[in-house]
C-alpha cells in the first residue's frame, strides 16, 4: 500500500510538470523577447458594455475613466446595464455620462443575461450607418487608463478580432488576499497572455477589459455564454471555433479585489465549479481540436481547464482514501501516513517554491505596475503561495457543492490618479 501510494503520488507530479512544462518557455519568452507594437490607421466605432447590479458607489469612476479617453469621443457610446439594482446606480452612471438600460429579472441573473439583453437591444435599435464595429466589456468597479481605448483599437485595426487588456488591481495593498489575487492577475499578463501573444498561440479573456468583433456578437445573436465563468466559457468556444484571442499590454484595466476570505472563497469556488463546467461542456471538442485543427493553442487552452484542478482533486482524494484505509489495518497506519505525508509534502512544497518565484519575478518585472509600499510587497510574495494553497479544497468543494452565481460588493471608489498616488 505504502508502495503504492509513494507511486502514484510521484507519478501524479510527474504528469502535472510535464503539463505544464511549456510554461515554464513561457516565462523566458516573456522576458526576453519584445512584445510586438501595433500602429492603427483607422479609428473604429465602439461601445462599451458595463453590467452592474447596485455598484452606485463605483461606477462613477468608470464611465468618466471612458469619457476622459483620447480616442474621439463621438466613437465611443457608454452602456450602462443596471441589473436588478435597488440603489442609484442607474442615476450615477446617467450623470456621469452613460447610457443606461434599466433591467429586472430574477430568474436570469448575472453579468452574461446582463449582457445578452443589452447587446440584443442595441441590435434592434441601431442605425446601419452608426453600426459598432467592436464592444468593449467591463465590470462596474474597473477604471482605465486614458488611452485605454486607442492601444486596444491599434491591436483591433490590425486584425484581432478578440483582444484582451493589462489586467491590474485597485487595491492591492489592502491584504494578503487582495495581493494575491493581483498578483496571479499580473503573472497572467506577463507570463501567459503576453508570451502566448508573442509565440502567436491564443490568450483567453480574463472577465473585464475585453474587446470583441461586433461581427462575433451578431454571429451569434448576442452573449450566448452563460455557464458559471462566462469568461473562460467565450474563449474555449472561440479557440474551437478557430479564434485567435489577442494582448494589448499598454492597455491597462483596474479591477477592485475581494478583501475577506469568505468573498474570495465564494468567488473562487463559482471559478472552480465554472471551470469544471466549460471542460464538461467543451471539453471533448477542445481536445479533439488539437489534433483536428493541429493547433497549440487548443492544447493551452485544455490545459487551462482541465489538468490543474482535476489532477489535484485526484490526488487529495486518492490519499484521502489510502489513509483511510491504512486506519483499518494498525500495522499499515504509520507506513501510510508516512509515504502519504512525505510524498504530499515534497508536492505541496514544490508549488509553492513555484508560486513565491512567480511572485518574486512579478515583483521585479511589473514593479511600476505594483501600486504598493515595498515593505508591504516583500510581505506579501511571501503570503502568494499560502493564497494559492486556498484553491486545493476550493476545487475539492466545487467538484460536489451546487454552486450560483452571487454578487460582491464594491466599494473602493478611485480615480486612476488615486490609485497611482498621484
Amino acid at each position: 500500500m505504502a508502495d503504492f501510494i509513494t507511486t502514484f503520488n510521484y507519478s501524479i507530479f510527474a504528469l502535472f510538470t510535464l503539463c505544464f512544462l511549456y510554461q515554464g518557455v513561457y516565462i523566458l519568452v516573456a522576458l526576453f523577447v519584445k512584445p510586438k507594437e501595433y500602429v492603427a490607421q483607422t479609428n473604429h466605432r465602439y461601445a462599451a458594455l458595463i453590467s452592474g447590479r447596485n455598484e452606485s458607489a463605483v461606477i462613477g469612476n468608470l464611465v468618466r475613466s471612458l469619457k476622459e479617453q483620447d480616442y474621439p469621443s463621438e466613437l465611443l457610446d457608454i452602456y450602462v446595464i443596471a441589473d436588478n439594482c435597488t440603489d442609484d446606480t442607474a442615476r450615477v452612471a446617467r450623470e456621469a455620462g452613460a447610457i443606461v438600460f434599466e433591467r429586472f429579472d430574477q430568474v436570469h441573473k448575472g453579468k452574461s443575461w446582463a449582457l445578452d439583453y443589452a447587446l440584443k437591444r442595441i441590435f434592434r435599435t441601431q442605425p446601419d450607418d452608426a453600426r459598432y464595429e467592436g464592444y468593449f466589456v467591463f465590470d462596474a468597479d474597473n477604471v482605465v487608463d486614458k488611452d485605454f481605448v486607442r492601444q486596444m483599437n491599434a491591436n483591433f485595426d490590425n486584425g484581432q478580432r478578440i483582444v484582451t487588456s493589462y489586467r491590474n488591481s485597485k487595491n492591492f495593498d489592502t491584504n494578503w488576499i487582495s495581493a494575491g489575487y493581483s498578483l496571479w492577475f499580473l503573472r497572467e499578463g506577463k507570463y501567459l497572455s503576453q508570451a502566448r501573444a508573442t509565440v502567436g498561440s491564443s490568450c483567453h479573456i480574463g472577465g473585464t477589459g475585453f474587446l470583441i468583433s461586433a461581427d462575433i456578437l451578431e454571429r451569434d445573436g448576442g452573449w450566448i455564454h452563460h455557464l458559471l465563468t462566462e469568461d473562460i466559457e467565450f474563449s474555449v468556444d472561440s479557440v474551437i471555433q478557430g479564434e485567435t484571442i489577442g494582448y494589448c499590454p499598454k492597455a491597462m484595466v483596474y479591477d477592485e479585489q475581494p478583501v475577506t476570505f469568505a468573498a474570495s472563497w465564494n468567488q473562487r469556488m463559482r471559478w472552480a465549479k465554472g471551470f469544471y463546467q466549460v471542460l464538461w461542456n467543451y471539453g471533448g471538442k477542445l481536445f479533439a481540436g488539437i489534433f483536428k485543427q493541429r493547433r497549440f493553442a487548443c492544447y493551452d487552452m485544455f490545459v487551462q481547464i482541465a489538468p490543474a484542478m482535476l489532477i489535484t482533486v485526484l490526488t487529495v482524494l486518492m490519499n484521502c482514501i489510502a489513509l483511510a484505509a491504512g486506519m483499518l489495518d494498525l500495522n499499515l497506519t504509520h507506513e501510510v501516513t508516512q509515504a502519504c505525508l512525505f510524498s504530499l509534502g515534497k508536492s505541496l512544497l514544490g508549488f509553492m517554491g513555484m508560486m513565491l518565484v512567480y511572485a518574486v519575478l512579478v515583483n521585479i518585472t511589473e514593479r511600476k505596475n505594483i501600486h504598493c509600499p515595498l515593505g508591504k510587497r516583500i510581505e506579501y510574495i511571501l503570503t502568494f503561495p499560502l493564497f494559492m494553497i486556498t484553491y486545493i479544497p476550493i476545487a475539492v468543494c466545487a467538484l460536489f457543492k451546487k454552486v450560483e452565481w452571487k454578487p460582491i460588493a464594491h466599494t473602493v471608489s478611485k480615480s486612476v490618479a488615486e490609485i497611482a498616488g498621484e
